[in-house]
C-alpha cells in the first residue's frame, strides 16, 4: 500500500467517525424528533413484562388509564380504570 491511499483512508475514517458524532448530538438535543407541547392526548404511563413474550401496558388517554395486554397470540384491552374519586373538601 502506498502512503497516500493509508492517508486517505486514515481521514476517511475520522471524518466518518465525526459525522456520526455530529448526528448523535443533534438526536439528543432533540432536532430529529419533535415532540407535541403539553404531550398530546394519549401517553404510555407505564410497562410491566409478564413474561419473555407478554406486557402489560398503562395507557393514559384524556385523563383515562386503560390496561393493555400485548405480545400474546392476540392484542387485548384488559379494560378502561376508574377515574380516582375528587378529592374531598375538608369542612369549615
Amino acid at each position: 500500500m502506498q502512503p497516500s491511499s493509508i492517508l486517505l483512508a486514515l481521514l476517511s475514517l475520522v471524518a466518518v467517525l465525526g459525522l456520526i458524532l455530529a448526528a448523535g448530538r443533534v438526536a439528543r438535543t432533540g432536532l430529529l424528533a419533535r415532540r407535541l407541547p403539553g404531550g398530546g392526548r394519549i401517553s404510555l404511563v407505564q410497562v410491566v413484562a409478564l413474561d419473555p413474550r407478554r406486557r402489560l401496558h398503562l395507557v393514559s388517554c384524556d385523563g383515562r388509564h386503560v390496561l393493555l395486554l400485548t405480545g400474546g397470540g392476540q392484542d387485548l384491552v384488559v379494560g378502561w380504570l376508574d377515574r380516582p374519586p375528587p378529592a374531598a373538601e375538608p369542612a369549615p
